[in-house]
């Protein structure tokens, strides 16, 4: 017998909002947090500008203790931590008492990378001959589960406590498998998320691909242009979202507050086969994934209302809408409204995912679609497969019923995921 899983908390650390009230306002209004970043400049990145989280340290003191402080480096696990947790507190969760883990609450929580300037430092005392001085916190800040293991510290999870990695599909994907865990009855709750450090080292491997933008060094606001025809490469970001994902029938009998229900979704990979590469997707992937979560789903191409698009302000942008008319059968005026929030935040690597659901359930259970900011010079291509007006450039206040979220990550990775307005009658 399979569970209804829905969705009761919700946490972000993104570069426009660093807690969901400023978040939600930020995406309603289309606010940039994309700025000039003057490391980058000082190393000579092309692409000087980037997405980062402001955090003041007072707030980090409410997540972490003094010592945990001193000697914490990895921006990830700060993001992390402080989403997971503002997610579980959300969701009128308390950590397990003491003695005690919670043995029905567990956490999938995804990262690329973590701790890399605490591993940079570290390889600098070793090649010193200074092993003596690492210290006792590189393991857990470089492990990629030193996310997970926080989170899990931190509110004595007893179930799955695991941490996942797809590139760019990380965050949607850690969703799924938190879900699938919920519907099977192998846990009640699950907090499910990813995140990303800020900085040069994750940034750079971009940079010297060519994938970054250099045209808007002196104007950051208006440097990610997803969809847009003068869109000239991704701006680097970073952050972490959150969600608790519980039973519903876990949900009723607390009475939290309910955001919104996750139908299904799906996995799967082009295997770098025909035309997909480490960087380039397998078309017939991703539209085989989203045919998949739909039929998973019980939902009819018909019935999706908005599509949140993984869209990076690449040359992959319109490949991206070209699979979605396939997939959906649907173009022109049939098409779904579609949106993608990278504009406002740039693209946040392991964390996109993540904080794109998140923006995605605040749309369903507040009756809203964000507005495609940079996109006044609609990609030509997508204009004559998409009627303009499903590509907003300003908040519309609109119920939406059915939502699909899809992320598309290096490695010829998707996945898609498919959203529910829950309904309270």
């Amino acid at each position: 017998m399979t569970k209804r899983v829905v969705i009761t908390g919700l946490g972000v650390v993104s570069p426009n909002g660093a807690d969901i009230a400023q978040f939600t306002q930020a995406i309603r209004n289309g606010l940039s947090g994309i700025k000039h970043d003057p490391q980058l400049e000082q190393l000579l990145f092309s692409c000087q500008i980037a997405g980062k989280p402001v955090i003041d340290e007072s707030r980090i003191l409410q997540y972490f203790t003094p010592l945990e402080i001193r000697n914490l480096e990895s921006t990830g696990i700060v993001y992390g931590v402080i989403a997971g947790m503002d997610a579980w507190k959300d969701a009128g969760l308390e950590p397990a008492a003491a003695e005690t883990p919670d043995w029905e609450s567990g956490t999938i929580f995804g990262t690329g990378t973590s701790g890399i300037d605490k591993f940079r430092n570290a390889v600098y005392k070793l090649d010193n001959l200074q092993i003596r001085k690492l210290g006792s916190t590189v393991v857990a800040q470089t492990m990629a589960s030193g996310i997970s293991a926080y989170l899990a510290g931190k509110l004595g999870l007893g179930n799955q406590v695991t941490t996942n990695s797809s590139a760019c599909a990380t965050g949607t994907e850690s969703i799924l498998m938190a879900y699938e865990r919920i519907k099977t009855g192998q846990a009640t709750i699950m907090l499910a998320g990813s995140t990303s450090d800020s900085g040069p080292y994750i940034w750079a491997g971009f940079d010297a691909m060519k994938v970054c933008t250099y045209k808007y060094n002196d104007a950051p606001e208006k440097g990610s242009r997803p969809m847009s025809e003068t869109a000239s490469g991704f701006v680097p970001g970073s952050g972490a979202g959150a969600m608790v994902l519980e039973s519903l029938e876990s949900a009723l009998a607390r009475g939290a507050k309910v955001y919104g229900e996750i139908l299904g979704g799906h996995l799967n990979s082009g295997g770098q086969r025909g035309t997909g590469t480490m960087t380039a997707p397998n078309p017939l992937a991703v539209q085989r994934c989203i045919a998949m979560a739909l039929k998973t789903s019980g939902i009819r191409p018909d019935e999706i209302d908005l599509i949140n698009g993984h869209l990076t302000a690449t040359s992959k942008d319109t490949l991206e809408i070209q699979n979605w008319v396939t997939a959906l059968g649907r173009s022109g005026k049939d098409f779904p409204y579609i949106n993608s929030i990278k504009g406002m935040i740039g693209h946040c690597i392991s964390a996109a995912g993540s904080i794109e659901c998140v923006a995605s359930v605040l749309q369903l259970d507040g009756g809203f679609i964000f507005p495609n900011i940079n996109c006044e010079d609609l990609h030509p291509e997508i204009a004559a497969l998409v009627d303009p007006e499903r590509i907003p450039g300003f908040c519309l206040d609109k119920k939406i019923n059915i939502l699909a979220k899809a992320s598309f990550g290096f490695g010829d990775v998707n996945a898609c995921l498919i959203l529910k307005k829950y309904d309270h009658g």
